[in-house]
Protein backbone atom coordinates (compact mmCIF):
# COMPACT_ATOMS: atom_id res chain seq x y z
CA UNK A 1 0.00 0.00 0.00
CA UNK A 2 1.51 3.44 -0.37
CA UNK A 3 2.29 5.96 2.31
CA UNK A 4 1.60 9.58 1.10
CA UNK A 5 1.02 11.84 4.04
CA UNK A 6 -1.65 13.53 2.94
CA UNK A 7 -3.56 10.46 2.65
CA UNK A 8 -2.15 9.27 6.09
CA UNK A 9 -3.25 12.68 7.56
CA UNK A 10 -6.57 12.13 6.25
CA UNK A 11 -7.30 8.96 7.92
CA UNK A 12 -5.67 9.99 11.05
CA UNK A 13 -8.16 12.74 11.01
CA UNK A 14 -11.21 10.84 10.68
CA UNK A 15 -10.70 8.22 12.91
CA UNK A 16 -9.59 10.60 15.51
CA UNK A 17 -12.81 12.16 15.32
CA UNK A 18 -14.52 9.05 15.44
CA UNK A 19 -12.93 8.35 18.48
CA UNK A 20 -13.58 11.96 20.23
CA UNK A 21 -17.27 11.26 19.30
CA UNK A 22 -17.05 7.69 20.87
CA UNK A 23 -15.08 9.25 23.90
CA UNK A 24 -17.80 12.19 24.64
CA UNK A 25 -20.55 9.89 24.25
CA UNK A 26 -19.81 7.45 26.80
CA UNK A 27 -18.85 10.03 28.84
CA UNK A 28 -22.18 11.50 29.33
CA UNK A 29 -23.32 7.80 30.89
CA UNK A 30 -20.46 8.55 33.84
CA UNK A 31 -17.16 7.15 33.65
CA UNK A 32 -15.29 4.87 35.91
CA UNK A 33 -11.81 4.41 36.49
CA UNK A 34 -11.33 0.50 34.84
CA UNK A 35 -7.58 -0.04 35.98
CA UNK A 36 -4.07 1.89 36.70
CA UNK A 37 -0.57 1.69 35.84
CA UNK A 38 2.34 3.06 36.84
CA UNK A 39 0.63 4.44 40.31
CA UNK A 40 -2.76 4.49 41.81
CA UNK A 41 -3.02 7.69 40.11
CA UNK A 42 -2.31 6.63 36.62
CA UNK A 43 -5.39 5.83 35.21
CA UNK A 44 -6.90 4.16 32.79
CA UNK A 45 -11.00 4.46 32.27
CA UNK A 46 -13.18 1.97 29.85
CA UNK A 47 -13.78 4.86 27.29
CA UNK A 48 -9.71 4.58 26.95
CA UNK A 49 -10.07 0.61 25.94
CA UNK A 50 -13.06 1.41 23.50
CA UNK A 51 -11.52 4.34 21.92
CA UNK A 52 -8.33 2.20 21.15
CA UNK A 53 -10.49 -0.53 20.18
CA UNK A 54 -12.67 1.41 17.70
CA UNK A 55 -9.55 3.47 16.23
CA UNK A 56 -7.74 -0.21 15.80
CA UNK A 57 -10.85 -1.50 13.88
CA UNK A 58 -11.00 1.71 12.03
CA UNK A 59 -7.32 1.94 10.98
CA UNK A 60 -7.06 -1.71 10.01
CA UNK A 61 -10.23 -1.65 7.80
CA UNK A 62 -8.76 0.91 5.47
CA UNK A 63 -4.83 -0.67 6.16
CA UNK A 64 -5.13 -4.23 6.93
CA UNK A 65 -1.22 -4.71 6.69
CA UNK A 66 0.60 -1.87 8.48
CA UNK A 67 1.88 -1.91 12.33
CA UNK A 68 -0.14 -0.41 15.78
CA UNK A 69 1.18 0.84 18.33
CA UNK A 70 -1.46 2.31 21.25
CA UNK A 71 -1.24 3.20 24.78
CA UNK A 72 -3.97 0.58 25.87
CA UNK A 73 -3.50 -2.44 23.89
CA UNK A 74 -0.66 -4.78 22.33
CA UNK A 75 1.50 -3.73 19.34
CA UNK A 76 0.15 -5.16 16.33
CA UNK A 77 3.12 -5.81 13.92
CA UNK A 78 2.73 -4.88 9.99
CA UNK A 79 4.60 -5.67 6.81
CA UNK A 80 4.26 -2.26 5.42
CA UNK A 81 6.38 -0.20 6.55
CA UNK A 82 3.85 2.17 8.16
CA UNK A 83 3.32 2.07 12.00
CA UNK A 84 -0.17 4.03 13.92
CA UNK A 85 0.73 5.11 16.81
CA UNK A 86 -2.45 5.95 19.37
CA UNK A 87 -3.33 7.42 22.10
CA UNK A 88 -7.30 7.17 22.73
CA UNK A 89 -7.25 9.62 25.39
CA UNK A 90 -4.57 11.90 26.02
CA UNK A 91 -4.96 13.64 29.42
CA UNK A 92 -6.98 10.84 30.94
CA UNK A 93 -7.20 11.86 34.47
CA UNK A 94 -9.31 15.48 33.27
CA UNK A 95 -11.52 13.32 30.89
CA UNK A 96 -12.50 11.50 34.11
CA UNK A 97 -12.65 14.75 35.75
CA UNK A 98 -15.12 16.19 32.73
CA UNK A 99 -12.18 18.97 32.20
CA UNK A 100 -11.70 19.56 28.91
CA UNK A 101 -7.82 19.10 28.15
CA UNK A 102 -8.11 16.20 26.51
CA UNK A 103 -7.73 14.51 23.09
CA UNK A 104 -7.41 11.22 20.50
CA UNK A 105 -4.05 11.24 18.89
CA UNK A 106 -3.07 9.29 16.17
CA UNK A 107 0.38 9.56 13.94
CA UNK A 108 1.63 7.38 11.22
CA UNK A 109 5.38 6.89 10.81
CA UNK A 110 7.10 5.12 7.87
CA UNK A 111 9.76 3.48 9.01
CA UNK A 112 10.29 4.99 12.00
CA UNK A 113 9.77 9.01 11.14
CA UNK A 114 6.33 10.49 11.80
CA UNK A 115 5.19 12.14 8.58
CA UNK A 116 1.37 12.18 9.20
CA UNK A 117 -0.69 13.24 12.41
CA UNK A 118 -4.24 14.64 14.30
CA UNK A 119 -4.97 15.42 17.29
CA UNK A 120 -9.03 15.95 18.12
CA UNK A 121 -10.08 17.50 21.59
CA UNK A 122 -12.12 15.34 23.30
CA UNK A 123 -14.78 18.32 24.26
CA UNK A 124 -15.07 20.35 21.43
CA UNK A 125 -13.53 18.28 18.23
CA UNK A 126 -11.27 20.58 17.70
CA UNK A 127 -8.64 19.59 15.31
CA UNK A 128 -4.97 19.48 14.75
CA UNK A 129 -3.78 18.16 12.28
CA UNK A 130 -0.21 17.93 9.79
CA UNK A 131 1.60 16.30 7.10
CA UNK A 132 5.38 16.25 6.62
CA UNK A 133 6.13 19.10 4.17
CA UNK A 134 2.43 20.21 3.80
CA UNK A 135 2.34 22.41 6.95
CA UNK A 136 0.05 22.00 10.05
CA UNK A 137 -3.86 23.05 10.19
CA UNK A 138 -6.21 23.63 13.31
CA UNK A 139 -9.58 23.52 12.20
CA UNK A 140 -8.45 23.75 8.68
CA UNK A 141 -6.55 26.77 8.38
CA UNK A 142 -2.84 27.20 8.58
CA UNK A 143 -1.00 28.03 11.51
CA UNK A 144 1.98 28.85 13.23
CA UNK A 145 4.34 29.19 15.61
CA UNK A 146 4.85 32.72 17.64
CA UNK A 147 7.84 34.62 17.40
CA UNK A 148 9.47 34.29 20.42
CA UNK A 149 9.59 36.98 23.17
CA UNK A 150 12.78 36.97 25.73
CA UNK A 151 12.91 34.15 28.26
CA UNK A 152 11.25 36.55 31.15
CA UNK A 153 8.19 37.29 28.72
CA UNK A 154 7.39 33.39 27.75
CA UNK A 155 4.12 31.15 28.77
CA UNK A 156 5.45 27.70 29.69
CA UNK A 157 3.41 24.77 29.45
CA UNK A 158 4.14 21.87 31.57
CA UNK A 159 3.16 18.62 33.39
CA UNK A 160 4.29 15.76 35.35
CA UNK A 161 4.72 12.06 35.47
CA UNK A 162 3.02 9.68 37.82
CA UNK A 163 5.90 8.27 40.26
CA UNK A 164 6.25 9.68 43.48
CA UNK A 165 10.30 10.58 42.94
CA UNK A 166 9.66 11.38 39.08
CA UNK A 167 7.02 14.36 40.26
CA UNK A 168 9.31 14.96 43.66
CA UNK A 169 12.45 16.07 40.43
CA UNK A 170 10.25 17.50 38.41
CA UNK A 171 8.51 19.97 40.89
CA UNK A 172 11.58 21.13 41.90
CA UNK A 173 12.62 21.60 38.25
CA UNK A 174 9.63 23.72 37.73
CA UNK A 175 10.60 26.00 40.55
CA UNK A 176 13.57 26.80 39.74
CA UNK A 177 12.26 27.73 35.82
CA UNK A 178 9.32 29.47 37.14
CA UNK A 179 11.21 33.07 38.35
CA UNK A 180 13.05 32.89 34.95
CA UNK A 181 9.49 32.86 32.78
CA UNK A 182 6.67 34.85 32.28
CA UNK A 183 4.53 32.15 34.42
CA UNK A 184 3.94 28.27 34.28
CA UNK A 185 0.43 26.47 33.21
CA UNK A 186 -0.07 22.51 34.09
CA UNK A 187 -3.10 21.74 31.65
CA UNK A 188 -2.81 18.23 31.79
CA UNK A 189 -2.41 17.04 27.87
CA UNK A 190 1.24 16.28 26.58
CA UNK A 191 -0.28 16.55 22.90
CA UNK A 192 -2.62 19.51 23.41
CA UNK A 193 0.34 21.36 25.14
CA UNK A 194 2.49 21.00 22.07
CA UNK A 195 -0.45 21.94 19.84
CA UNK A 196 -0.80 24.98 21.49
CA UNK A 197 2.89 25.82 21.03
CA UNK A 198 1.83 25.01 17.49
CA UNK A 199 -0.68 28.03 17.37
CA UNK A 200 0.99 30.14 19.52
CA UNK A 201 -1.35 30.13 22.25
CA UNK A 202 1.82 29.22 24.19
CA UNK A 203 5.42 29.96 23.96
CA UNK A 204 7.18 26.46 25.36
CA UNK A 205 6.59 23.30 26.56
CA UNK A 206 8.60 20.92 28.84
CA UNK A 207 7.97 17.56 30.55
CA UNK A 208 9.89 14.46 31.38
CA UNK A 209 8.80 11.40 30.89
CA UNK A 210 5.97 11.44 28.28
CA UNK A 211 6.24 8.33 25.80
CA UNK A 212 5.73 8.31 22.16
CA UNK A 213 2.05 8.05 21.93
CA UNK A 214 1.47 11.19 23.65
CA UNK A 215 3.85 13.33 21.33
CA UNK A 216 4.45 11.54 18.07
CA UNK A 217 1.26 13.39 16.47
CA UNK A 218 1.87 16.95 17.92
CA UNK A 219 5.32 16.39 17.50
CA UNK A 220 5.00 16.67 13.91
CA UNK A 221 1.99 19.41 14.03
CA UNK A 222 4.57 21.64 16.14
CA UNK A 223 7.83 21.17 13.74
CA UNK A 224 5.44 21.83 10.60
CA UNK A 225 3.88 24.96 12.25
CA UNK A 226 7.42 26.31 12.26
CA UNK A 227 8.39 24.78 15.76
CA UNK A 228 11.09 22.54 16.83
CA UNK A 229 10.56 19.64 18.65
CA UNK A 230 13.35 17.45 20.94
CA UNK A 231 13.55 14.52 22.90
CA UNK A 232 16.84 15.64 25.37
CA UNK A 233 18.08 13.70 28.20
CA UNK A 234 16.49 13.91 31.61
CA UNK A 235 18.91 14.37 34.71
CA UNK A 236 17.15 11.76 36.44
CA UNK A 237 19.29 9.26 34.30
CA UNK A 238 21.83 9.86 36.03
CA UNK A 239 20.14 7.89 39.03
CA UNK A 240 18.37 4.97 36.92
CA UNK A 241 18.62 1.90 34.93
CA UNK A 242 17.16 2.95 32.04
CA UNK A 243 17.64 6.47 30.35
CA UNK A 244 14.76 8.87 30.35
CA UNK A 245 13.20 11.64 28.00
CA UNK A 246 12.31 15.24 28.44
CA UNK A 247 9.81 16.20 25.90
CA UNK A 248 10.07 19.84 24.80
CA UNK A 249 8.97 22.17 22.14
CA UNK A 250 9.58 25.72 21.13
CA UNK A 251 9.40 28.10 18.09
CA UNK A 252 13.12 27.33 16.32
CA UNK A 253 13.99 31.12 17.14
CA UNK A 254 13.36 30.60 20.79
CA UNK A 255 14.90 26.77 20.98
CA UNK A 256 18.34 27.66 22.52
CA UNK A 257 17.28 30.46 25.18
CA UNK A 258 14.79 27.64 26.54
CA UNK A 259 16.84 24.72 26.61
CA UNK A 260 20.06 27.07 28.33
CA UNK A 261 17.12 27.78 31.17
CA UNK A 262 15.94 23.86 31.49
CA UNK A 263 19.51 22.94 32.06
CA UNK A 264 20.07 25.63 34.29
CA UNK A 265 16.51 24.41 36.04
CA UNK A 266 17.89 20.76 36.14
CA UNK A 267 15.37 19.22 33.30
CA UNK A 268 18.47 17.74 31.61
CA UNK A 269 21.52 15.90 31.96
Amino acid sequence: MSADAAELRDLARTVAHEGANLAREMQLGGIDVADTKSSATDVVTEADRAVETLIRARLSAVRPDDAILGEEGDDLPGTTGVRWVVDPIDGTVNYLYGLPECAVSIAAEVDGEVIAGAVVSIPTGLEYAAALGLGATRDGQRIGVRPSPPLAERLVLTGFGYEREVRRHQAACIARLLPEVRDIRRMGSSALDLCHVADGTADCYVEAGPQPWDWSAAGLVLREAGGRFGLLEDSMTRDAERVRHVVVGAPADGWDTFVEALDAAGFLA
